[in-house]
């Protein structure tokens, strides 16, 4: 059966959520082990990043070119969506609950509503505003009630940064291809995010070293971890997390926000927070509530109700063929 290319989207955007949803509990033995979140992250880019590379190349062979027309495309893929909105959300964690700063990252489907508000002045569809709704709802009963207690102006501010940042990787990843394929977004914005993390890092570092605060402290232990209740070489849950949280995740939610626009992907992101509590059951031995298990059947809710946009897939018109001229009596 041939799937359309808003079925084939769609396919791809809950396979990039279920791949995200992997990330915290695979991380989580890093962190435990003694890994700072900025380090974690770093790492996790650049090895995705790393992963994609031979597929960007084979893909990109012959049309180099498009890399310079997409540069803007690129540039926000890797400073915004990867890299500023990881910095702003694990900001954020250092000063509010992890569950309060996953909660208003997750506002970036209403915050893409706000914006097709602003950008067209056209009120959203009721059937939007029913969508949000519901999948609001549900999100905050997977995070747990107990994440709307933040009091930390300064966090709560850097979380709705990571928001604003998760928004963008939704706009970015939903324009026109303009020849450039889903996997060399992914790869090459992985690669600039993780790039710029680790220049971060350092700079981080020689500030330390004259004696200013260290605002991506970089710290990282190569023992082995607990992970599924055995003991395990580091490198297994980071090899886990850059192939399925990483590399698999980005390049199929760009690939699905290009077919089902930006709007609807990001709400179908909203699966993330589901399969990451599933894993984190699973994985560290986190059970599942009825409340969570509910909010998950309001998220599905509200994602059954966002109506779909037009695809931003730039299709060629096709060409009509060639007729050869017959030569007149005139003609040589």
């Amino acid at each position: 059966m041939k799937l359309t290319p808003q079925s084939a989207g769609l396919v791809a955007a809950v396979v990039s959520a279920a791949s995200f949803g992997t990330s915290g509990a695979f991380v989580k033995p890093l962190l435990e082990a003694g890994w700072s979140p900025a380090a974690a992250v770093t790492a996790r880019a650049f090895s995705g990043g790393l992963l994609l590379l031979p597929f960007v190349l084979v893909a990109l062979h012959g049309r180099w070119d498009t890399l310079w027309r997409a540069r803007w495309r690129l540039l926000g893929m890797g400073l915004i969506a990867v890299a500023f909105t990881q910095l702003a959300y694990f900001a954020a964690i250092r000063r509010v609950p992890v569950s309060t700063a996953l909660l208003i990252e997750y506002l970036a489907p209403l915050l893409l509503v706000l914006w097709a508000w602003a950008t067209t002045r056209r009120p959203p569809r009721p059937a939007v505003l029913l969508g949000s709704l519901l999948a609001v709802g549900g999100l905050i009963l997977v995070i747990g009630p107990g994440a709307l207690r933040a009091v930390d102006v300064l966090g709560v501010a850097l979380a709705f940064a990571a928001a604003l940042g998760c928004a963008v990787y939704f706009l970015v990843a939903a324009r026109p291809a303009d020849g450039l394929p889903p996997v060399a977004l992914a790869g090459v914005g992985l690669l600039l995010g993780g790039a710029t993390l680790g220049l971060l890092g350092l700079a981080g570092r020689a500030a330390a070293g004259l004696g200013f605060a260290n605002p991506v402290p970089m710290t990282a232990t190569f023992g082995d971890v607990t992970l599924l209740g055995a003991s395990t070489p580091w490198w297994v849950p980071l090899a886990v997390v850059a192939v399925f949280g990483t590399a698999i995740a980005y390049a199929s939610g760009i690939f699905g926000s290009s077919r089902l626009g930006s709007r609807l992907a990001s709400f179908v992101g909203l699966l993330e927070v589901i399969f990451a509590s599933i894993f984190a059951w699973l994985v560290v031995g986190e059970h599942l509530t009825f409340l969570q298990i509910t909010g998950g059947a309001l998220i599905l809710a509200g994602i059954a109700t966002i109506p779909a946009e037009a695809p931003a897939v730039t299709i060629e018109p096709a060409r009509e063929p060639e007729v050869p001229s017959v030569p007149t009596a005139s003609q040589p």
